[in-house]
């Protein structure tokens, strides 16, 4: 066991060491640390590479600088082979008590742990310590799989959690770190490439495609084939691909199942349908579904698949013909969901609207176009808004270089300045 909490030791800020925060991320960090002081569980879910981990330790150097002491916080990731050895909760459990013997810690512990559905009943571990009234503790946790907080363990821990959903880099992240100006320019190249943290450091395309090459190989196969022992790898894959593809386009299960046989591929509706759902809990990609805004009611059918991140496009699949204004749709619905919107693809009066996007009281209807700058564009764009019988905020996006005047109460925003009207 020494040898297993030196191996801890390595990764914790005891003794004043500090291990690697990468680009400060306040408005998460911020965001999480305003639900401390209490015993809810602060889950950080998303798609492995999006920068959880840095996360926590960010978390852990805030918890650090309003005088929690370092040595109140013990840290793992279950990422690093280092800790192979923890494989279920009562590993972990015997690690957190070698840590209290050796470390001594006084009062409330935080406990941090990156990818704990990889430990076997983590659960258990959770919802024992974060109600535990005679030693304190407070726990943040992350996982990459959506289904982490469904079903039993969501009955289980019900009341007793708070979860974050982490994404890539914004494009206001990208100019920030870059230290661009945010304009056109620097939109589109944003879109061109992407926001996985660790595209900002590689030294050229080569290299970056084979880092998002290997996330995507390591996600379906960590994430899915293993976990679900998938007989047929090649055709998750594939099935991956065409959602990549075809992403910003409205999409039915059948339409996939016939393309497949169309190219002599024999699969069925459950396994496809099976395999999608499989890619969207990993948040890989996401599912969109229709809106009729007159009836307020969920359509079913046919529904559109957005990539979490729009680099699996840019350097793995570049052949497709894909036009920029279905990246800029992507784009736009990432922003939604960053702060905190639900979206769903709108109709009305037999037209679509791109989105209606929900929070709270605030409802927000969006069009998006490259550009505004053709009349007959402009008089396709407005006309689905036009129709919505109702008052709330209704916006088109584009990347034109100038604003054009509100239109009938429909305002129109340049994308590099949605987060801001978003906030």
């Amino acid at each position: 066991m020494e040898d297993y909490f030196n191996k801890l030791r390595k990764y914790n800020f005891w003794n004043k060491n500090i291990p690697a925060l990468g680009f400060p991320r306040t408005k998460y960090t911020d965001t999480i640390l305003d639900y401390t002081g209490n015993k809810l569980i602060k889950v950080l879910v998303g798609q492995r590479r999006v920068g959880k981990s840095y996360l926590l330790r960010q978390i852990a150097e805030k918890l650090i600088k309003q005088k929690i002491p370092a040595e109140n916080i013990f840290y793992l990731n279950k990422e690093f082979t280092d800790f192979d050895f923890v494989n279920s909760y009562k590993d972990l459990e015997l690690l957190i008590e070698n840590y209290k013997k050796e470390i001594n810690p006084k009062g409330k512990i935080y406990v941090l742990i990156d990818e704990i559905q990889n430990i076997e009943g983590w659960e258990h571990f959770a919802n024992s310590y974060s109600q535990d009234y005679v030693d304190q503790y407070e726990l943040f946790i992350s996982g990459s799989n959506s289904k982490m907080l469904s079903g039993e363990l969501a009955t289980l821990l019900s009341g007793r959690y708070v979860s974050f959903e982490i994404f890539p880099f914004s494009f206001e992240e990208y100019v920030e770190i870059l230290e661009k100006e945010a304009n056109k320019s620097s939109y589109i190249e944003y879109m061109e490439s992407g926001g996985l943290p660790e595209l900002f450091v590689l030294p050229n395309e080569q290299t970056k495609r084979n880092y998002v090459s290997a996330i995507k190989d390591s996600v379906l196969l960590r994430d899915i084939i293993q976990r679900y022992n998938i007989k047929d790898p090649r055709l998750l894959e594939d099935i991956f691909v065409y959602l990549v593809n075809n992403a910003s386009n409205l999409i039915a299960i059948n339409n996939i199942v016939n393309f497949f046989k169309s190219n002599n591929r024999k699969t069925t509706y459950d396994t496809v349908s099976n395999y999608i759902e499989y890619i969207t809990d990993t948040f890989l990609i996401h599912k969109t579904e229709r809106f009729d805004i007159k009836g307020k009611d969920i359509i079913l059918g046919n529904c559109k698949y957005y990539i979490n991140d729009l680099a699996f496009k840019n350097y793995l699949y570049q052949g497709f013909s894909y036009g920029i204004g279905y990246k800029l749709e992507n784009l736009v619905f990432l922003e939604l969901r960053r702060a905190g919107f639900e979206v769903f693809i709108g109709a009305v009066k037999n037209k679509e609207v791109d989105f209606v996007a929900k929070k709270g009281n605030r409802t927000i209807y969006l069009q998006v176009t490259y550009s505004l700058e053709n009349e007959q564009t402009a008089t396709r764009e407005y006309a689905p808004l036009q129709v919505i019988p109702d008052n709330y905020e209704k916006v088109v996006v584009s990347l034109d270089e100038i604003t054009l005047p509100p239109n009938e109460g429909i305002f129109h925003l340049q994308a590099w300045k949605l987060r801001g009207f978003l906030k």
